[in-house]
């Protein structure tokens, strides 16, 4: 049976970028290791190589949980990188390349913990549902939205799901905390436009487009929004308080974030909505004014906060500004507390008695955003254990991605644990 290290080397070696030429040859690997092992994969297609593989496996309990990964990654340039991004090479004790982290390295845990199961003939405690899915890097379209939409009985008496991103160490001042992610903020990307009147560059202009559209982006960009703490969130800190021994001021939680260092990143991006302007078009030629200019902009709200967010993007944006939605996801929570979060906080501190698991809110968004729709609650846990100088946030669609072999151990253990 090949090591999770092998598994997570061999799906970097296909280069599954998106946009790109689809996942097809990650998902026939995966389908065909599944079915090595005694189980009945699910292959379909949302499009020519946007594949997507589900596999289902029997356990004492018909209340399903899904596994579920993505196979896609984003672009990376060999140029930029010290090893080649799709050569998942192995050194320095380290799987290297494109998806290392985010999230090959997760779906080799699973294939690992799933084969090894099998190989020992160990029957999970309630079925499991494993879902390799397309597209999660752009809107999941292709992927996780399609695989709910036409083939939602792959899912039936699935309550629960686990997936990126959570159950990662942090190391810092001798505490080694693992965030459980209990939900994300809400995507809400958009089109901006705005539409005035053409004529030539060298008189007045009547009402540039340009003009109007880089003046409301401008209000987006320096909008300074207000600290909004969600149940979750408050929760979180309130364990680093306890954890730390030194109480954390929520009047001050910019400030105690970059006091906390490490620690703070798990709050710092989740205190408040977000809304970053990250493309422009606009023009033709230098010397004429345009009739229109647009814009896309990345937005995230925090759970139960959808309309403070857009009163306030209308707001900003102004009159002139119209506005439409590239994708519109809402804010997935799961119940916290509740015993499934223990269940998964047992199993990594089973594996490492130092191990401090605490709530946690993702800033961005994942495929469990798809299967809240059909009432599944997802928590992130892809366990990992990380050497502390290894950036695990830094090295999300980052150069030089990697992930320790021994962390993959370590995950393949607490996910073996959290299945039998």
């Amino acid at each position: 049976m090949k090591s999770v290290a092998e598994i997570c080397s061999d799906l970097i070696r296909f280069d599954t970028t998106n946009p790109g030429s689809g996942e097809r040859p990650a998902a026939e690997y995966v389908a065909t290791l599944l079915a090595d092992a005694g189980l009945e994969p699910v292959v379909f297609e949302s499009a020519p190589r946007r594949t997507t593989v589900v596999a289902r496996m029997d356990g004492d309990s018909s209340d399903a949980l899904l596994v579920h990964g993505h196979l896609d990654v984003v672009p990376a340039d060999p140029a930029e990188w010290r090893l080649h991004p799709f050569s998942g090479e192995i050194e320095d004790g380290c799987v290297h390349g494109r998806g290392a982290i985010d999230m090959k390295g997760s779906c080799a845990m699973t294939l690992a913990a799933v084969l090894g199961m099998r190989a020992r003939g160990e029957r999970p405690k309630r079925d499991l549902v494993l879902a390799f899915l397309a597209d999660e890097e752009a809107t999941g379209d292709y992927g996780s939205r399609h695989a709910v939409s036409e083939h939602r009985e792959l899912f039936d008496g699935v309550s629960q799901a686990i997936s990126e991103s959570g159950g990662f160490s942090v190391a810092s001042d001798g505490h080694r905390v693992y965030p459980i992610a209990v939900g994300e903020r809400g995507t809400a990307w958009m089109k901006v436009t705005a539409h005035g009147v053409a004529g030539h560059g060298s008189r007045p202009a009547v009402d540039n487009p340009v003009a109007t559209l880089v003046h409301a982006l401008s209000r987006v960009a320096a909008h300074q929004w207000p600290v909004r703490l969600t149940p979750s969130v408050a929760a979180l800190v309130q364990s680093l308080s306890e954890i730390t021994g030194r109480p954390i001021d929520l009047d001050r939680l910019d400030d105690e974030a970059a006091r906390l260092g490490p620690l703070g990143g798990l709050f710092e991006g989740q205190i408040r909505n977000s809304a970053n302007p990250t493309m422009l078009e606009a023009g033709y030629k230098v010397n004429v004014v345009p009739s229109t200019a647009s814009a896309h902009v990345d937005g995230r709200y925090l759970p139960g906060l959808q309309q403070e967010f857009l009163e306030t993007i209308d707001r900003l944006l102004g009159p002139k500004i119209t506005r439409e939605f590239v994708n519109l996801e809402e804010a997935p929570d799961a119940p916290y507390p509740s015993p499934f979060f223990d269940e998964l906080a047992g199993a990594l501190v089973a594996e490492d008695p130092q191990a401090r698991p605490v709530p946690y809110v993702m800033a961005g968004g994942t495929d469990a955003k798809s299967f809240a729709r059909i009432g599944i609650e997802g928590y992130g846990f892809a366990p990992l254990m990380l050497r502390p100088d290894l950036d695990y946030f830094g090295m999300f669609h980052g150069k030089d991605e990697r992930v320790p072999v021994e962390g993959l151990e370590f995950g393949t253990r607490v996910l073996t644990r959290l299945l039998t």
